[in-house]
């Protein structure tokens, strides 16, 4: 009986143990099919579909298989930052800030950095790619990803006060370019040129914070930073503009590395049709700005009343690099008495166009550039432009360069000028403001006298007090003329993404918001 039971209980568990094992294998089976099922479903995903997945903050290696992991790169450089971010911090205070005097706008007398340190976190660099190996030269291109502590105060000084300006949470996602110039001499290297790729757009997140008050109290200020900021970058950091940095202790020509006109861009703005109406009486009165580079800006006459307007004006426009430059064209409603609102807005890639060919071009006018935003749908009308495209001989190309730094300077003198006038305007206002207090005082002061030499002296203290905050209000005045001048400057010639409280630079040439 103990044998047979034992028989009995050992076939039992062979056939558990046997049932179990096929079911396990059947299991396994069916895992790996679904697993080989998601493989090539992700298999035939193209790369927006996998950035939709995994989120804005894909790593270009990912998507992009030419990009290399650099781990031991991040390794150096955690342990080298503190060096490096001394040296970086010189170098953005050398470059940058003569950068913020040529977009300072009018009414504010100076922008510079009164703090400017990188922290202590360094930044990650999730891939590097090589672009172009050729003689003398190596071009590297690194995703770049900084989400540290720095601590940058920017003082913005008007006629009458100064007001810093922090930067906090700064966030920086995008693809930064860099050109190494070979020597023969140590260290190898003569030169380096630090650019910003414009695909895929660069994104910058930062909140902006009034050191001790609040940029609430004084409307326009906020914008008109985000508006350098993204100025800046489209105009000066993003290829084929560049930093071209020396590097001591080499005697090099670096004039090869440097940005030169390329062509002439000749521009006839036709007309445009069936534009939005943006009038609660009336018509909208429409005018079109047009730029490659936001510092040199063209601007049509302004058609009052009119929804189908008739140009026909000629511009020239000079652009440093048809292959990756575009035409921007930004149609405005004029408003006398507040900032003017923005009809539509096109882009024309300057690599479309034929060389000495004159093209007649529809362009569909978008509420943005960056599709992906736009929630108002509507059709805004249509604007017609006539483009004729002049590639310049080396000869012209140097005269060309020659009449950019002479607009450049004449800018920037008819900017000073600005200033002076408008400072000597509300000094003006100021003394106006002072001398009739005072004289309110002398009234009190008269009034007061047959009262007894008690009352006469309250009144001439509260006249006094009167003078005082009459200054004072003089003051604030002429700080909120020169606020609103820089803020109608600024609405009238760049619009861009960094209106919210939340500021992000992700569509730059970020005209495009």
């Amino acid at each position: 009986m103990g044998f047979i039971s034992g028989v009995l209980m050992g076939m039992i568990v062979g056939v558990a143990l046997i049932a179990g094992w096929s079911r396990a294998m059947a299991r396994r089976v069916a895992k790996r099919s679904a697993l080989a099922a998601d493989v090539n479903a992700l298999a035939s995903l193209d790369r927006e579909d996998v950035k939709k997945i995994c989120g804005e903050n894909l790593p270009e290696w990912v998507s992009f298989p030419e990009y290399e992991q650099v781990k031991w790169l991040n390794k150096q450089l955690s342990k080298l930052w503190p060096f490096v971010e001394e040296a970086a911090t010189m170098v953005i205070r050398d470059s940058v800030e003569p950068i913020l005097d040529d977009y300072r706008p009018p009414g504010i007398s100076s922008l510079k950095f009164s703090k400017l340190s990188l922290g202590t976190v360094p930044p990650k660099i999730e891939g590097i790619r090589i672009q172009s190996l050729k003689r003398g030269q190596i071009t590297m291109d690194m995703d770049f990803r900084w989400g540290g502590d720095p601590n940058i105060i920017l003082a913005v000084d008007t006629l009458v006060a100064s007001l810093p300006i922090q930067f906090k949470n700064l966030q920086v996602y995008t693809i930064i370019r860099v050109v190494f110039q070979l020597c023969e001499e140590i260290p190898c290297i003569s030169a380096v040129v630090v650019a910003l790729l414009a695909e895929p757009k660069p994104r910058i997140d930062y909140i902006l914070k009034a050191v001790g008050g609040s940029l609430t109290a004084m409307p326009g200020l906020s914008d008109m930073i985000d508006d350098i900021v993204a100025s800046l970058i489209t105009d000066m950091l993003q290829w084929p503009h560049r930093i071209v940095v020396p590097l001591g202790g080499v005697d090099t020509d670096i004039s090869d590395l440097e940005l030169k006109p390329h062509g002439k861009l000749t521009v006839t703005v036709v007309r445009a049709e069936s534009l939005k109406n943006k009038e609660l009486i009336g018509k909208s009165d429409p005018y079109v700005v047009l730029f490659i580079r936001p510092m040199f800006k063209e601007k049509t006459s302004v058609i009052d009343d009119n929804l189908s307007p008739e140009w026909n004006e000629t511009f020239s426009l000079i652009a440093e690099d048809k292959e990756t430059q575009h035409l921007i064209l930004q149609v405005f409603d004029e408003d006398k008495l507040k900032q003017d609102k923005r009809l539509g807005i096109a882009k024309l890639p300057l690599n479309d166009l034929e060389m000495e060919a004159v093209q007649e071009i529809n362009l569909q006018l978008l509420p943005s550039l960056d599709t992906t935003k736009v929630k108002d749908r509507k059709d805004r009308g249509v604007l017609t432009i006539k483009v004729l495209y002049h590639p310049f001989t080396k000869a012209e190309a140097l005269e060309a360069l020659e009449l950019e730094k002479k607009a450049t300077e004449e800018r920037r003198r008819t900017k000073e000028e600005t200033a002076a006038v408008s400072g000597a305007a509300d000094a003006a206002s100021g003394a106006a403001s002072t001398v009739t207090p005072a004289a309110g005082a002398g009234v009190a002061a008269g009034a007061t006298v047959a009262a007894g030499p008690g009352v006469t002296a309250a009144g001439s203290g509260v006249g006094l007090v009167g003078t005082g905050i009459g200054a004072v209000g003089s003051g604030i005045g002429a700080f909120g003329t020169g606020l609103s001048k820089a803020g109608k400057f600024v609405g009238r010639t760049v619009t861009g993404p960094f209106s919210s409280a939340r500021r992000s630079a992700s569509s730059v040439p970020t005209i495009d918001e």
